[in-house]
């Protein structure tokens, strides 16, 4: 906890340290503007930790309170400093060709100009990153299998994830992932971690909660409705985070397998973040893949998209999330750094198939900038042309 609070800090007032220092630089603030400018900034890099500590003390609405102004400021900071260290890289570079090879550095390139452009490319940026997070996409995906019984063509799955139901997804916004999913007729729903985000005393999760876990419930599936842990359920409270889930119609996959009567076998498998703390053992997806019929055709449901070394060949799907491609361009850049497997479709060496959603919602800032949400739809179906 102590080194997650100091890299935290560390890394967004950092941030805010290297926006400060450029603006004031930029522009002639007067001591009132740039003692308002300092504490302004000084309470937004502590806000998400007075959210946390609010939420955690039951002070619900408090912590909404806090929660938009911080989170959207985040989200826009984020898009400055990143527009801002792209332009002063320019900057740089044009310097340096200027002092060694004697080339003239272009007057538009002041750092004047240069926060202005960034200020400038953050307004609009942050327009749009609300708008975008709004705008739920339907992926589509088909599976060819010679796998499925003969009475069956085809199976449609629909897998939503890291939808973060909190303090900032409301029933207005969860109604447009559900509207999707409907339109879909899904098979089987299913959901790969991170349903579930903010731990809420149980007055506020009682009020806040349960009508959108009513909402899930009521989405028709003939099939059922099936849920793996993420590490948001870890951290939002595990008991809590499962009573929603279930409450939500989901069955818990966690670390077992249940064969379907359509002739597929759906194996779920806890986040990493369960384990953290325990001693080092046999990880149990890899028993749990070791233990699969290779004659049924295997769906795996695993929140973040790794692949353990034994892993493929055992499972013919894989379905995770986690990374939300980043959700603010250009953090996916550094999300692929440490997960390779990029989000989208992926077909490993031996034809297992691996599909990574970019999230149905959003963590932190509600704000998505070139990572629409996704609701994806999967056909696995023994003809090409599917349904």
């Amino acid at each position: 906890m102590y080194l997650f609070l100091i890299s935290f800090l560390s890394l967004y007032g950092g941030m805010h340290l290297y926006a400060f220092v450029r603006v004031r630089g930029s522009f002639s603030l007067g001591r009132a503007t740039t003692a308002l400018l300092a504490g302004w900034m000084l309470l937004m890099t502590i806000t998400p930790l007075l959210v946390r500590m609010a939420e955690g003390s039951g002070f619900g609405r408090t912590a909404r309170m806090m929660t938009w102004p911080g989170y959207i400021w985040m989200g826009s900071l984020f898009i400055f400093c990143a527009s801002l260290a792209a332009i002063d890289a320019l900057r740089m570079a044009s310097w340096i060709s200027h002092r060694f090879f004697t080339t003239a550095i272009p007057g538009y390139l002041s750092k004047e100009t240069a926060c202005k452009a960034a200020l400038l490319l953050a307004l609009l940026g942050s327009g749009y990153a609300l708008y975008e997070a709004r705008s739920i996409r339907t992926e589509q995906v088909t599976v060819t299998t010679d796998k499925l019984p003969a009475s069956v063509r085809s199976i449609r799955v629909v897998q939503i994830s890291d939808v973060h139901v909190g303090l900032l997804f409301h029933e207005s916004r969860l109604e447009s992932v559900l509207r999707a999913v409907r339109a879909a007729q899904p098979d089987i729903l299913v959901s790969t971690g991170d349903l579930v985000d903010g731990r809420l005393s149980r007055e506020e999760a009682s009020s806040h909660l349960a009508p959108m876990a009513a909402m899930i419930a009521a989405v028709p599936v003939k099939g059922g409705k099936y849920a793996v842990t993420g590490n948001h359920e870890f951290y939002a409270g595990l008991d809590q985070a499962l009573e929603f889930t279930r409450k939500a119609g989901f069955t818990l996959l966690r670390n077992q397998s249940v064969a379907l009567p359509e002739g597929i076998t759906i194996s779920g498998v806890d986040d990493s973040a369960g384990r953290r703390g325990l001693p080092e053992v046999a990880r149990p997806e890899a028993e749990i893949l070791r233990r699969l019929s290779p004659g049924q055709f295997n769906l795996l449901l695993k929140h973040r998209p790794l692949v353990v070394d034994s892993g493929t060949g055992h499972f013919d799907l894989q379905l995770s999330g986690h990374i939300h491609k980043g959700q603010i361009f250009p953090f996916n850049l550094l999300v692929r750094m440490r997960f390779p497997i990029p989000c989208g479709t992926t077909i490993a060496a031996n034809g297992s198939i691996i599909h990574v959603s970019r999230g149905s919602g959003t963590w932190g800032p509600p704000m998505r900038l070139f990572a629409p949400p996704e609701v994806t739809v999967i056909d696995i179906t023994s003809e090409p042309s599917g349904r």
